[in-house]
């Protein structure tokens, strides 16, 4: 089992840039695949991004492709959320997630349905 904190959320003029993190309990951050998704006012949850265990693969929503990138320290038991060039449609509550899995799909981990376990989530607000 897995326990998520998210933070560096904020709010930020649009065209700025936040770094968000998400620190995870235990020993084995290694194994985890990781997700980011975001809920704004309103809305569903959605798909943000994910990477697999290694961080050499990534899927990314089309809605922040080019913008945003998805990264891991293994060694520091934490995965990062770069977000660039931010619009006010990316305000929103940002959750990080985590499964035990090896086999990476993207496709597969755009679902939250694939994630066990998932942070409190963080508030990223961008005005206009």
């Amino acid at each position: 089992q897995v326990q998520l904190v998210e933070s560096g959320g904020g709010l930020v003029q649009a065209g700025g840039s936040l770094r968000l993190s998400c620190a995870a309990s235990g020993q084995t951050f290694g194994s985890y695949i990781m997700g980011w998704f975001r809920q704004a006012p309103g809305k569903e949850r959605e798909f943000v991004a994910a990477i697999n265990r290694s961080g050499s693969n990534t899927n990314y929503a089309d809605s922040v492709k080019g913008r945003f990138t998805i990264s891991r320290d293994n060694a520091k038991n934490t995965a990062y959320l770069q977000m660039n060039s931010l619009k006010p449609a990316d305000t929103a509550v940002y959750y990080c997630a985590a499964v035990p899995r090896y086999y990476f799909s993207g496709t597969y981990y755009a679902n939250e349905g694939a994630y066990d376990y998932w942070g409190q989530g963080t508030q990223v607000t961008v005005s206009s």
